[in-house]
């Protein structure tokens, strides 16, 4: 690891995936302390629920009952983790 890089591994059930990002940029999101496996979490909740959002709301097709049903359950984790909803933190509501 170069010292201007940080790598964080992630982990399910059946793989592993590192990845690789500037510290500087994790720097620059960190607030109150945060710690760089917290930041990396928050941004891939914030783009999974973009995504959903996006597919349900904003793509042909997207609108069918099991992507709501995900839609809807990405919300809730969303606001668990923020305290706040996808549309308030984002100021994108339909």
């Amino acid at each position: 690891m170069s010292n201007d890089t940080v790598t964080l591994r992630i982990e399910g059930d059946d793989a592993e995936n590192d990845v690789t990002l500037p510290a500087a940029m994790l720097d620059l999101m960190r607030e109150d302390g945060e710690t760089d496996p917290e930041i990396v979490g928050d941004l891939a909740l914030f783009s999974c629920a973009q995504r959903i959002h996006a597919t349900v709301h904003h793509a042909e097709g997207g609108d069918t009952e099991r992507y709501k049903t995900i839609e809807e359950r990405t919300m809730e984790l969303f606001e668990e983790r923020f305290g706040a909803t996808y549309a308030e933190l984002t100021g994108h509501d339909h």
